[in-house]
């Protein structure tokens, strides 16, 4: 059986391709197709630098609405080239299947110039809605805004890629919608996790429990929101790590929101000797409310409630194991935390002071031991019975 030599196979593939007619092309069929195609890439490059400065001249006049212009910049240059293409191969002679697979390939330069534009044009749908919501002074853009860039472009390459599918493959895209909806079933089951964090996006930014930018505490983490997403929600922890709740997690457990309290409660429990006199205690109480009523002090307490919506209150509550124990709390207000701290460093060291002026021991963990032979302290021991012999 004879074999084929390399040149033979060629001239099959080339003949089962029905490229041959190729050759039928004159030189100036390839110029052309060469000058469409070279035209196609400088025209393009031209189209694109006139859409910047007019785009430059229009943003600086109407605003970001001009911006839409310099987003097709790219695209005019694949559409373009895309023309250009056209224009050269129109003269070209080839076979019939040869000649659709060319018009496919422009077709599909075409579309993806459009899809690619359309993309872009999020970035002014996203700049539109942030300009809308920051007239009404939330914040709510910054969560909302990210998530809705995030779908539309999803939305945008979905139905782009259903519509090359369509019109340049030719593929039946309803057959395909009809078995996605049951492959979804399946999906939809192997998906459960990603779809409850998806809703729990939508329940945090419809009930707002914190939006971005604010401090807030989730189990053990405490730390800023940055970012409210369509999976999860990002906070930097006070340690400066970036810490990934699932919004699933976050909508079914307490999360206690720190940058919309009204004020910070602080409580001290202030412990002394039990060798303090009645005297002593009842001084002690009196110190303490008189430093939280102090010039300096009394103002961020009250803030800017009434004295006695929420005054400081101070008692003598307590008989702890090894001290006796004075109870105080108060409210700082604004919460403003490092002012707060710096407000509680003043209020310990005045206590500090006015209880060494008074001599007012603080107590610390101590043990007292009574000695059957110590004269100050005798332990008074009663016998059971009349001559000794009974038990104690």
């Amino acid at each position: 059986m004879p074999t084929e030599t390399g040149t033979e196979t060629a001239q099959a593939g080339l003949a089962a391709l029905k490229l041959g007619q190729l050759a039928a092309n004159t030189t100036l069929n390839w110029c052309v197709l060469l000058a469409g195609i070279f035209a196609g890439f400088v025209l393009g490059r031209i189209a694109a630098t006139v859409l910047r400065a007019a785009s430059g001249r229009l943003e600086a006049r109407f605003g970001f609405q001009g911006h839409a212009l310099a987003l097709g910049a790219e695209p005019a240059k694949l559409a373009v080239l895309a023309l250009g293409l056209h224009l050269g191969l129109a003269q070209m002679t080839m076979s019939a299947g040869l000649g659709h697979f060319c018009r496919d390939l422009v077709t599909l330069l075409i579309y993806l110039a459009g899809i690619w534009y359309a993309y872009n044009l999020v970035e002014v749908v996203e700049r539109l809605l942030k300009k809308i919501m920051a007239r009404t002074g939330s914040t709510l853009d910054d969560m909302v805004v990210p998530i809705i860039r995030k779908a539309l472009r999803v939305f945008v390459v979905v139905v782009g890629a259903l519509l090359i599918a369509d019109n340049v493959f030719g593929q039946d895209i309803g057959a395909w919608l009809a078995g996605l909806g049951i492959a979804g079933l399946a999906v939809s089951l192997a998906a459960q996790d990603s779809l409850k964090n998806l809703f729990g996006s939508i329940t945090i930014l419809f009930d707002r429990p914190f939006k971005v930018g604010e401090r807030i505490r989730y189990k053990d983490c405490d730390g800023v929101v940055e970012e409210i997403g369509l999976r999860s929600t990002k906070v930097r922890t006070l340690e400066g790590n970036l810490m990934t709740v699932p919004n699933s997690n976050i909508v079914n457990d307490p999360v206690e929101n720190l940058a919309v309290r009204p004020y910070i409660r602080r409580v001290m429990n202030l412990t002394i000797t039990y060798d303090t006199p009645r005297e002593k205690i009842l001084e002690a109480l009196r110190i303490v409310k008189g430093i939280l009523e102090e010039p300096g002090i009394r103002e961020p307490i009250h803030g800017k409630v009434k004295a006695d919506e929420l005054p400081p209150r101070v008692f003598f509550n307590n008989y702890n194991a090894d001290s006796l124990n004075i109870f105080a709390v108060y409210w700082y207000m604004p919460p403003e935390y490092w002012d707060y701290m710096e407000h509680g460093q003043r209020v310990n060291l005045r206590i500090f002071e006015e209880f060494a002026k008074a001599g007012i021991e603080f107590a610390f963990p101590t043990q007292t031991l009574y000695l059957a032979g110590d004269p100050k302290r005798r332990l008074i021991v009663e016998r059971l019975g009349g001559n000794g012999s009974g038990g104690l």
